[in-house]
């Protein structure tokens, strides 16, 4: 009894059979959370702008054209791009999502501006699909097909990126 007493506590007081002698370690320490405040991203910050300013341009074109899957390609560069340059997966996300925006965006809102059928044609569509019948829902809506596809398609790309560069 008292030497039971002497082993409570203690790490070694309490083996089970032989666990030590068959290979089974004690686990080590998590590792401590190190914030990193300097990028670690590839390249000057100008060509990843530029690269995102023609992201823009791309989606911009296409839907001026009726291209309405040019997002989905762009969503898919961006992903391997994020690879190539190191950049983490929710910047690389928010810059897919920003490009898709503001590449639809652009042309509707010049669209409107112009006084072309397209918030009359987004209301009609709003209303189809049984929301409120506005032309912002239905432009609001289109903008958030944009940005699925943009996501979608830079998932895609980081699926693929590790392949593509072996």
């Amino acid at each position: 009894m008292p030497d039971e007493l002497k082993r409570l506590g203690r790490r070694e007081g309490y083996r089970l059979g032989s666990l030590r002698t068959q290979g089974v370690t004690q686990s080590s320490a998590p590792r401590p959370f190190v914030p990193q405040f300097l990028p670690r991203h590839r390249g000057l910050v100008s060509r990843w702008i530029l690269a995102g300013l023609a992201g823009v341009a791309a989606i911009a074109g296409g839907a001026s054209i009726g291209l309405w899957f040019v997002p989905f390609i762009v969503g898919a560069l961006a992903g391997l791009a994020m690879f190539v340059g190191r950049w983490r997966v929710r910047v690389t996300l928010a810059a897919a999502a920003a490009m898709a925006v503001i590449g639809w965006g652009v042309p509707l809102g010049l669209a409107a501006s112009r006084g072309e059928p397209e918030g009359a044609t987004a209301r009609v569509v709003a209303a189809l699909m049984g929301l409120p019948p506005h032309a912002a829902v239905g432009v609001a809506v289109t903008l958030l097909i944009g940005v699925v596809q943009a996501l979608a398609g830079a998932w895609l790309g980081l699926a693929l990126a590790p392949r593509a560069l072996r």
